[in-house]
């Protein structure tokens, strides 16, 4: 990569973090850690990339989930309106003080870019941010997110979503996702990379790529002999991935594997195929200068065609203008 160390940004980014009680510790910090990192690539002691204040009603101490004593830098009221507003989750988004919503229903929308964690998402919609706008939050919380708030318009699937100068992400690590997202987009890829590799991340996942991860569920599965062909899978993308072969190599009949798989990881054996190969492909394409067809045959897809409809379906782009905008 590009050494910027020592270079100063053409701008220092202000950050504020909203604390409460009950605040998931890791959609504060994983975001914390991405923004304290890019200072070790871009910017110089006079100018950092970003400056991070935290924040609570009072300005007084929080208990954070698990019971993490959290001090905060200043009271809510005393803060200056900052480019970047982070809004955290956590099991404590449900009990917040009125304030800090009224308080986030007036001051946000003067920031450049609002960011929630989780379901810090509950809060932004709670004071209205969200009305009409296309949103997220973890997984377990879509369906509750969009029954309370119908004028919020929900996606399911994307780790992070931006509409506007707002931007909502999944779970806690999706968090750190969205961090370097954004380190990117205010001081390029290659400063985005090296905190990914700091981090011992993968460099950012895409914002529409699904929350649901295919290497996760290889780990769902708690049964050895679905839990050894979802890894055998995952090792053999071009080979019959197909339920009547996977049923085989598990031992069982092809109903008896669909129906186990399905309890076990939450999807169906094809819909799992459909993920393990496309995020193979996403690397690939980011990571590699395969070409599209080798990737393609490598990936299970046989044909670039193939590979290309897979990728407008699930990512509403090509696969090249997917490596496009990676590069």
């Amino acid at each position: 990569m590009d050494d910027r160390r020592g270079v100063a940004p053409t701008r220092t980014h202000s950050v504020l973090v909203v604390l409460f009680d009950g605040v998931q510790p890791l959609d504060v910090a994983g975001p914390l850690d991405v923004f304290s990192l890019a200072a070790r690539c871009v910017g110089t002691a006079d100018t950092p990339p970003y400056v991070v204040r935290t924040a609570s009603l009072g300005g007084g101490t929080i208990r954070a989930a698990g019971g993490l004593r959290v001090v905060p830098d200043l009271d809510l009221a005393a803060a200056d309106t900052p480019d970047l507003l982070l809004v955290p989750g956590g099991p404590g988004v449900g009990d917040v003080d009125e304030r800090l919503v009224a308080w986030l229903r007036e001051r946000a929308p003067g920031s450049r870019r609002v960011v929630s964690v989780c379901t810090g998402a509950w809060l932004l919609a709670e004071a209205g941010l969200l009305d009409g706008r296309r949103a997220t939050t973890h997984w377990e919380s879509c369906s509750h997110l969009a029954d309370k708030h119908p004028r919020v318009r929900v996606e399911t699937e994307p780790i992070f979503v931006q509409d506007g100068p707002f931007y909502t992400s999944a779970g806690v690590t999706a968090g750190v996702d969205l961090a370097i997202a954004l380190v990117e987009e205010d001081f390029g890829r290659a400063v985005a990379h090296e905190i990914a590799r700091l981090l011992v991340v993968f460099l950012r996942r895409p914002g529409n790529q699904a929350q649901f991860s295919a290497q996760l569920s290889a780990q769902a599965a708690y049964s050895d002999p679905l839990r050894d062909v979802q890894h055998w899978a995952t090792a053999n993308l071009a080979a019959d991935l197909s339920v009547p072969a996977l049923a085989g190599r598990a031992g069982l009949s092809p109903r008896q594997f669909a129906r186990a798989f399905a309890e076990q990881a939450g999807v169906t054996p094809g819909r799992f195929v459909d993920l393990i190969r496309l995020e193979a492909a996403q690397r690939m394409l980011a990571d590699t200068g395969e070409g599209v067809l080798r990737i393609a045959r490598r990936c299970g897809y046989g044909t670039q065609e193939g590979m290309r409809r897979a990728f407008l379906r699930e990512l509403g782009v090509s696969p090249t203008e997917y490596r496009r905008s990676r590069a």
